[in-house]
């Protein structure tokens, strides 16, 4: 081999144990940066010059021209990046639930010292009493007082309910908006390594890692799929539709109900519009929503997937009262998967029960005096402890539907029990607590288990409380699996400082060694020149 030309295999020797220098000093100096991927040295030879081909040689006599550093890759196992993304997918739903469910034991006061059970201990404790004296016009105005205690305390639980929804309903519109964000961002992101790798000598590694960690964001949110082609374009598909191709990101619209003001998201190139009476254009939300509320939740169908899906369920479609417990089939379609809106209709429908129960002894009790007074208004109707507010007769006595009567709250000796005869009606009152402790009543269609009204609001906290821990369950059992996952993935991918620090080393005596085998050549070809030159 000529020396000059060994000066060249010295040369890149230098320059290649510089480039790895440089790409392990990056591996360290990104350690502590969230989605960095481990980078990777891969070392080849440049080609060979022949000298000799004879067909009778064992092998070519060649000369080879040095060290080429021919690329950086990244250090990633594609079977655990997508294990991760969809068992974070699965962490976030539960996730979400457990947090949805804190939030209602907090606010039924079952650990913070104020119960709404005092409120019903009440009203219970004062029929008893009312039961003993029912003439006495304190045990009266206490029996009012303690009714409308009660329908007070639940108006306020089921408006923290409601604000439950709207809150979560406020979440759904900032994960639209971020999913959006994030598929622009990937359009963005596969451009620009299509425009850096075009050449095929640069690789985009850390647009790579941001990608990457896009994926990792977006598969917490919801299912997600995705392939990388031969440009290094990232196709990605959300919940088995095309969200982000090569060049395009397919926007996640919101639908707004007109009534309650919940969103829905649906997909913008999925979207079909029908032509109502008006001649106005409605959109067909069924044919392009992005979940379907009905669908129902299963690992083994992976539709427990997502922060989104679970919000969206904890949230439900609509305010639920104790009329969609009415029918089994449609409260299993549209209300039990539910976590807010199956206990709005739960407890909705106890107060139901207690309105109407004490309405109904009244009514009774007033009709069984036909030619008097007793218990019936200036009008000669029954008195009701609990009205209606509406004269829509489809409306029943729900708890935003009624108030107590305000001619009881001023008048409460109007309900004195006393027969015309100047008896106590003892036996009224005595209707009044059976029917609360009669084993007739049950949570919803899918429990067949009776219970009272003292228990029901005690049978209502310990289904959440059930559904709390079933979910903590799951929560606890996806944080091993991802725990698990999470340190084989840093395993791969994760920068060693140690193992940098020995790979630098490593390169450092190589670019030593290349600078001392250019120095002997260099001395070689001084020694030769001044030689001959004599």
């Amino acid at each position: 081999m000529p020396l000059f030309g060994s000066l060249y295999i010295g040369a890149s020797g230098l320059q290649t144990a510089q480039n790895t220098l440089n790409t392990t000093a990056h591996n360290m100096s990104n350690t502590d940066t969230k989605g960095y991927t481990r980078q990777q040295i891969l070392l080849g030879t440049r080609s060979y010059i022949n000298l000799s081909s004879s067909a009778s040689a064992v092998s070519y006599q060649q000369y080879g021209l040095g060290v080429v550093y021919s690329q950086t890759r990244q250090v990633r196992d594609v079977f655990l990046d997508k294990t991760y993304r969809k068992e974070s997918g699965r962490l976030s739903f539960y996730e979400t639930n457990t947090k949805v469910i804190e939030e209602m034991e907090d606010l039924f006061g079952e650990f913070q010292g104020v119960e709404f059970s005092e409120s019903l201990e009440n009203l219970w404790k004062i029929m008893q009493d009312l039961y003993e004296d029912p003439c006495e016009l304190t045990n009266q105005n206490m029996f009012v007082s303690r009714c409308d205690q009660f329908l007070t305390r639940a108006a306020l639980v089921y408006d923290g309910l409601c604000e439950q929804q709207d809150n979560l309903n406020a979440q759904v519109a900032k994960m639209v908006d971020q999913i959006n964000a994030y598929g622009d961002e990937l359009v963005f992101i596969n451009k620009q390594i299509m425009r850096m790798e075009a050449g095929d000598v640069e690789h985009a590694n850390d647009l790579r890692d941001r990608r990457n960690l896009i994926l990792d964001e977006l598969g917490k949110m919801g299912r997600i799929s995705y392939e990388e082609d031969f440009n290094g374009v990232v196709s990605v598909k959300f919940e088995g539709v095309d969200f982000v191709t090569s060049d395009l990101s397919n926007k996640v619209e919101i639908y707004t109900d007109k009534e309650t003001g919940f969103h829905t998201p649906y997909w913008k190139q999925l979207a079909k519009y029908t032509t109502n009476s008006l001649g106005e254009k409605e959109l067909d939300l069924e044919a392009c929503r992005m979940y379907d509320p009905t669908q129902k939740i299963s690992t083994v169908m992976n539709t427990d997937i997502g922060s989104m899906r679970a919000t969206l369920l904890a949230r439900g479609e609509k305010r639920a009262t104790y009329q969609d417990l009415e029918n089994e089939g449609p409260y299993n379609r549209d209300i039990s998967q539910s976590l807010l809106m199956n206990v709005q209709a739960e407890f909705d429908r106890l107060i139901h029960y207690v309105a109407t129960t004490i309405n109904d002894v009244l009514r009774q009790a007033a009709l069984s005096e036909p030619d008097t007074n007793y218990l019936k208004d200036s009008n000669g109707r029954p008195y009701q402890m609990f009205e209606l507010i509406t004269d829509d007769p489809d409306v029943g006595f729900s708890i935003r539907n009624m108030i107590v009567s305000e001619d009881l709250k001023r008048e409460p000796g109007n309900l004195s029990f006393r027969l015309k005869d100047d008896s106590e009606d003892k036996a009224a009152i005595r209707k009044m607590l059976d029917a609360f402790e009669a084993e007739t009543y049950m949570l919803n269609p899918n429990l067949q288990t009776k219970t009272n009204i003292l228990r029901f609001y005690n049978a209502l906290i310990s289904q959440i409380s059930n559904t709390g821990e079933m979910n903590k369950d799951f929560q606890t059992a996806q944080e091993a699996t991802i725990n698990e996952t999470t340190s084989a993935r840093e395993q791969v991918l994760g920068v060693s400082s140690e193992e940098e620090m020995e790979f630098m080393i490593k390169f450092q005596n190589a670019f030593n060694a290349s600078s001392r085998y250019v120095n002997v050549i260099d001395e070689m070809i001084e020694h030769i020149i001044n030689t001959l030159g004599r």
